[in-house]
């Protein structure tokens, strides 16, 4: 009885839309009208489907998760980024924007039908075990995620703090796969981490974009230049995924005086934006470097290709993922929800982002090295002037707005990283080249 009656609610729906389509005919192209007529005797397909199922399957089905399993089944068809989130799935959504999950700290792409990182969050139980972008994730707790789909991905990935899970992986170089064994945790999403650098630069990392990044962002430039002039700043965006594109768009107007930050494209009126600068007293006027690399997605992409475009920043390291898609969430009844991609990204310039990535300005290839530090001779203190018995004491003691932490974390991240280096010698040249150009144009 509840086949006939499913099969005669659609078959219902059917032929109200075949009524109502017979109404729009005459501002509808005959195609279109065929189009939408052969897609609901699909659905008349899909229903008779569900009641042979349903009346002589082996075991009795379980209708509502058949039904959800049909519909992320269409929404895998279309694209890596579209996707049905049951309840649970569209709370833990909402719940990453706003700061913290329970999971391994790791964004996941679908790509060539691949389970692939995106990038491990820093810090994460992913990141210290040593997962980078472009990983393969083969097996998850022994299951294969071949056609698993990246949401679906995530939901196991995820779970309580302490729990673990295990998963296989493979690396482009690697002659074999690999077992990681991982213990969840909480991930706070702190999503802005800054400091001095050198003197006058700041190094400010954004992990991720949230609903407080831009505000978080602010409190630490105004805490940073209290006590010193700032001359230049170093944006991390490297194995940054992500997330809301109004922070994208905020933290990019803080440089940018006027203009398109980025617009959208998409197939209806509606999905077409356009996201534009104001002018603000409070706009950031020193120099500018951005860090990027393959695990830079998205939001961050937007905010190094607007930078770029405007010609306010020197993007430095790799070229992005190329994750130029609009995502829109909308809710369902009963909690869950639809992510769908509805449009393109396109940089101030009209390039689009997707598939392409942005490509820095200089290229620096990231080098390992063996996470030491080595000390420079301006650290030997023999060299020192201020050490030399009787020296002449100077005028006025140098002033250090580094604390000692800092300046350790400032040393020790310079030693291991070679992108950020370059950042810095080209940022020390842009305000060097500065002074110059000041002095020729008093002269």
């Amino acid at each position: 009885m509840r086949s006939i009656a499913l099969v005669c609610r659609l078959t219902f729906l059917f032929l109200t839309f075949l009524l109502v389509s017979s109404t729009l005919s005459h501002s509808e192209s005959a195609e279109k009208a065929k189009q939408r007529q052969e897609t609901y005797q699909q659905l008349e397909v899909f229903a008779n489907v569900l009641s042979i199922l349903q009346d002589n399957y082996v075991e009795e089905i379980d209708t509502p998760e058949t039904i959800n399993g049909a519909i992320r089944g269409l929404l895998y068809s279309l694209d890596p980024h579209s996707a049905y989130l049951d309840s649970e799935g569209f709370s833990e959504l909402q719940e990453e924007t706003q700061g913290q999950f329970s999971g391994i700290g790791i964004e996941v792409t679908i790509k060539d039908d691949i389970l692939t990182v995106i990038s491990p969050i820093e810090g994460t139980p992913a990141d210290q075990a040593g997962l980078k972008a472009k990983d393969v994730i083969v097996e998850i707790d022994g299951e294969k995620t071949k056609e698993m789909g990246a949401v679906e991905a995530v939901k196991r990935l995820r779970g309580p703090k302490g729990s673990s899970v295990k998963i296989t992986v493979f690396r482009e170089g690697w002659s074999e796969f690999k077992e990681f064994n991982l213990t969840r945790d909480i991930i706070p999403l702190q999503s802005v981490r800054s400091f001095m650098l050198a003197p006058n630069i700041i190094y400010s990392r954004i992990t991720n974009f949230q609903s407080h990044t831009t505000e978080d962002f602010k409190e630490a430039i105004a805490r940073l230049s209290a006590d010193t002039e700032i001359k230049g700043l170093i944006l991390d965006l490297r194995n940054n995924p992500g997330g809301l594109l109004n922070q994208a768009v905020s933290i990019t107007d803080l440089f940018v005086d006027e203009g398109l930050i980025v617009y959208t494209k998409g197939r209806t009126e509606n999905q077409n934006m356009s996201f534009k600068a104001k002018t603000s007293p409070q706009d950031y006027q020193f120099q500018l470097v951005v860090l990027v690399n393959e695990g830079s997605a998205s939001a961050s992409e937007i905010v190094a290709g607007a930078l770029q475009d405007h010609q306010r920043a020197i993007i430095v390291g790799t070229r992005t993922f190329g994750k130029g898609s609009v995502q829109t969430i909308i809710p369902l009844p009963g909690g869950a929800g639809l992510r769908v991609t509805t449009a393109r990204y396109f940089t101030p310039n009209g390039k689009s982002i997707q598939a392409t990535g942005i490509l820095p300005d200089v290229e620096v290839p990231f080098v390992p090295c063996n996470g030491q530090v080595e000390e420079s001779d301006e650290d030997e203190e023999k060299f020192r002037e201020s050490d030399l018995k009787n020296h002449i004491p100077g005028t006025e003691k140098a002033k250090d707005t580094k604390t000692e932490s800092e300046q350790n974390q400032a040393k020790q991240r310079l030693a291991e990283d070679n992108q950020l280096r370059s950042a810095l010698n080209i940022l020390k040249s842009l305000n060097l080249y500065s002074r110059f150009c000041e002095k020729d144009n008093e002269t």
